[in-house]
Formats: C-alpha cells, sequence, structure tokens
C-alpha cells in the first residue's frame, strides 16, 4: 500500500473514531439529563445504570455508525480540499477511483465492525438497553402486546384472547379453533383462561367446547376445567423488542415460528433481520457520497460541504424511518422497506461519482 493510501486510510479511520468518542459522551449526558429524575425516584443501583449506558453506547453507536461516518468523511476530506491537498494527488496524474481506493479500504474494515456489532454484540446491548427502561423508565407499560392476541400455535390450533395480564398470568376471552384440511374440528371457549405455574396447567372458566360432528355437534360446557396446551405464556404474549435482542441463527427460527403462528408483527422481525446486512452496504455507499461531495473545494469551505452532508443524511434517515413505518404497520415488504434507501442513494453515489470522475 502506497503512502497516499495509508495517508487517507489513516484519516479515514481516526476521524470516524473521534467522531464517535465526541458525539457519543454528548449522547450519553444528553440521555441521563433526560432520564435521571426517574432514576433517582426508583432508587437504581448505580451499578445497572452504569450498566444501562454501557448497552446504551453500544445500542446507538451501531444505529448511527453510517451517519457517523458519512459526517466524518465529509469533515476530514473537505479539509483535503481547502488545503488542495486533493488537487495535488489529482494532479500527479492519481485517477479519481485510486483516490477512492483507501476510501473503499476504510469503509470496509468499518462495516466489518457494523457486521460484527450487529450480529453479536448489538444484540445482548439491546436486550440490556430494552429490560432497563421497561423496568425502571417505562413504568407502567407492558413490554409485551397483550391485547387482541391471535396466533397459530401449531399446524391445525388457532388461539386467541382478547386481553392477558402478564403479572397475573391471566387472559380474557379465550378462543382455540382446532382446524385440520380447512375444517372445523373443534371449538374450544371460555371467559378467562389463566396459566397455573405450579402445574404447568392452563386453568379455563365457564369452558365449553363443541365437537363438530357430520350430523350434530357434541357440546361439553363446565363451570371450570383444568388442561394441558401445547403453547406457553412466552408464546402467546412475545416482548415487543424480542427481535433486537436475538442472534442472526436465533432470529431466523423465531421468524419461522412466528410466521407459522399467524403474527401480525412479522413485517417487525424481519426488518431487523435485514438491516444486519443493509447496514453495512450503506457504509461503502455514503462513503463514496461524502467523498463526491466534498472533495471539491468550494467558497464557503467546509461550512458549505457539512451542510449539504448533513441534508442528504437528513434525508437518508427520514427513507429509512417513512419505509420502516411502512413495513411495520402494512403488508409492504420488509425487504424492500431495507433496501430501497440503499438503492436510491446507491444511484446517486454512482451520479455524483460520475459526476467527479469529470
Amino acid at each position: 500500500m502506497k503512502i497516499l493510501d495509508w495517508y487517507i486510510l489513516k484519516r479515514y479511520l481516526f476521524t470516524f473514531f473521534m467522531m464517535l468518542l465526541l458525539f457519543i459522551p454528548i449522547g450519553i449526558t444528553v440521555h441521563l439529563a433526560e432520564k435521571i429524575g426517574k432514576i433517582l425516584e426508583n432508587e437504581v443501583p448505580f451499578g445497572e445504570v452504569m450498566l444501562y449506558f454501557l448497552d446504551f453506547t453500544i445500542y446507538f453507536a451501531h444505529l448511527l455508525f453510517p451517519l457517523f461516518l458519512f459526517l466524518s468523511v465529509i469533515w476530514f476530506t473537505s479539509k483535503l480540499a481547502n488545503n488542495t491537498e486533493v488537487i495535488a494527488f489529482l494532479s500527479s496524474g492519481v485517477s479519481f477511483s485510486r483516490f477512492l481506493r483507501p476510501y473503499m479500504i476504510g469503509a470496509f474494515f468499518v462495516s466489518i465492525l457494523a457486521i460484527v456489532l450487529g450480529l453479536y454484540l448489538a444484540p445482548k446491548a439491546s436486550q440490556g438497553f430494552n429490560d432497563f427502561s421497561y423496568k425502571y423508565l417505562k413504568r407502567g407499560r407492558s413490554a409485551v402486546e397483550n391485547k387482541n392476541v391471535y396466533r397459530q400455535i401449531n399446524d391445525n390450533d388457532f388461539i386467541y384472547v382478547s386481553s392477558f395480564d402478564i403479572k397475573n398470568n391471566q387472559g380474557s376471552n379465550f378462543t382455540l379453533e382446532h382446524i385440520v384440511d380447512n375444517k372445523l374440528v373443534y371449538k374450544i371457549n371460555a371467559t378467562s383462561i389463566r396459566y397455573i405455574e405450579k402445574d404447568t396447567t392452563y386453568r379455563l372458566t365457564n369452558y365449553s367446547k363443541r365437537i363438530v360432528g357430520e350430523i350434530e355437534d357434541e357440546i361439553e360446557v363446565l363451570r371450570r376445567k383444568d388442561t394441558l396446551f401445547s403453547f406457553d405464556v412466552d408464546d402467546l404474549t412475545p416482548v415487543i423488542y424480542i427481535a433486537e435482542t436475538l442472534g442472526y441463527g436465533e432470529l431466523n427460527d423465531f421468524i419461522k415460528k412466528e410466521e407459522l403462528r399467524g403474527s401480525s408483527n412479522i413485517g417487525r422481525y424481519k426488518l431487523v433481520k435485514y438491516r444486519k446486512w443493509s447496514l453495512p452496504v450503506s457504509i461503502f455507499i455514503l462513503t463514496i457520497i461524502a467523498v463526491a461531495v466534498s472533495s471539491i473545494k468550494r467558497r464557503g469551505g467546509m461550512g458549505v460541504n457539512l451542510a449539504v452532508g448533513i441534508c442528504i443524511a437528513m434525508v437518508f434517515v427520514f427513507f429509512d424511518k417513512v419505509f420502516g413505518v411502512m413495513a411495520e404497520q402494512s403488508d409492504f415488504p420488509p425487504i424492500i422497506a431495507v433496501w430501497f434507501p440503499n438503492i436510491i442513494f446507491g444511484i446517486l453515489a454512482a451520479y455524483l461519482l460520475y459526476n467527479a470522475k469529470r
């Protein structure tokens, strides 16, 4: 690797990590100032607070990796341009593509770091961050979706509960339908269902079971019935942020189970899965855009480049959030929602790179 490559690569990585070291303490300070009242009110142990902010650092640093990198590349490349170093490089016979190579090498190292964080460290940090938030900062808010729960628990059984109280392990208006070859075999109804942890059984109140016959139906009615089912409480009401806390292999298995159960949150789970791979790709795309925008010496100096960079970053975040919400709240394909911003900005990167070469 030549001196030019080492020079740019060192500046690339150094500026990126300095940007992280600069903004992470600011983020921690702002977040602490916002949450300090609830932390003191709930008398949270100091050790748990320290672990929470460690998880907070990993969790949000991973999410904002591309944007930190984008701003850092614009910053140091603008300095190179203002010092006429870029002009000197290109005037010495170095092509713009050759000038871009150390940036791509740096993007490769950062994307590897993003993959390691996304597959291994970020899930653990997400669990610690969310567990702490719901335990101390969002007290009174449920970490599970326990209203109008409808799930497929195996190939033939479908259950419905209008509401479920996690603390008491009790739900209301329970229904179970057993369907074979698209035909209803039997249906169970109860005004309430309660999980008896001691016996690992379920207690149904005002129980009724209708067995569908060829000529007439058979009906069983009881005031109370204790029975076993092939699901447990955790399957009935999974934690809202469960997908963020799973490793990649566990997440794939979890999504397959949830698809069989007819979960309404599949879009949210798949977003988490696809973002683990779209984020490293966005690092390369934003690096190319940043170099193309900031490698030209402008009359307004670094301020103009930074302003343009911040606007592009805001548009990128806007696209990512809008399409993410669409995938979570509708039937919009999660894979398109995740990759569409990269496709749009990839086209923009190709256009800017073409004009920069000219």
